[in-house]
């Protein structure tokens, strides 16, 4: 079999990814958001994916939403600004990390590992149970 039949096999029959959109905004818990979901994607545990071009509705990221196996999305705080663009899209089913329900508030919460590490640690279960 050629390595071009073999990618395009395993292309075909690989799982779908999971998704991961971090609203990335510009308060500290917007920061924790998006360093969260970086490590999230190093680690393995899903792809961090375009919160913009969702908003954009850009062909494209769209089409490679709609076919994600899982997506979550992370919220620095309680404005949602990465549920509330997945919605306006049409997406329903995701699930959702707010850092205010895991005592981390907005303009009052230092960028640290031990924080980061918190968020990842409950990204991964959410992924694991879808």
């Amino acid at each position: 079999m050629s390595n071009a039949a073999t990618n395009s096999q395993a292309a075909c029959c690989s799982a779908a990814p999971k998704l991961i959109f971090a609203c990335s905004g510009a308060a500290d818990v917007g920061r924790l958001s998006d360093l969260a979901a970086r490590q999230l994607t190093a680690e393995g545990a899903g792809k961090m994916f375009c919160l913009a071009g969702i908003g954009g509705r850009v062909s494209g990221i769209m089409a490679s939403t709609e076919a994600a196996e899982a997506i979550l999305a992370i919220d620095g705080c309680p404005l949602d600004c990465a549920k509330k663009t997945l919605e306006n899209a049409n997406f329903t089913k995701f699930e959702h990390i707010r850092l205010s329900e895991l005592g981390m508030e907005k303009g009052k919460t230092a960028v640290t590992d031990e924080a980061v590490g918190a968020i990842v640690a409950e990204g991964k279960r959410r992924l694991a149970a879808v």
